[in-house]
């Protein structure tokens, strides 16, 4: 993930990642909560049905989607 960016937008996969930039900066969270809203909005779920589960302080993160499975999730977020 790419804080600061010039807008939220999710770049698609390379090497088995999703790569995504949003706007918010890396302080206090946001740019995690960012991340969690855009990838909630593609996938048409809750904000709260996505949470970062590791690397919250990094550029590689590891987020859970409640309810979807890793197949649908790739295919969701082409």
């Amino acid at each position: 993930m790419q804080p600061r960016g010039s807008r939220d937008e999710l770049l698609g996969w390379r090497d088995g990642t999703l790569r995504a930039k949003v706007t918010a900066p890396p302080v206090d969270g946001r740019a995690n909560r960012a991340l969690c809203r855009l990838i909630a909005k593609r996938l048409g779920v809750a904000p709260s049905r996505v949470a970062v589960v590791r690397g919250a302080g990094s550029r590689e993160k590891v987020v859970r989607v409640e309810g979807a499975d890793a197949k649908q999730l790739r295919e969701a977020l082409r």
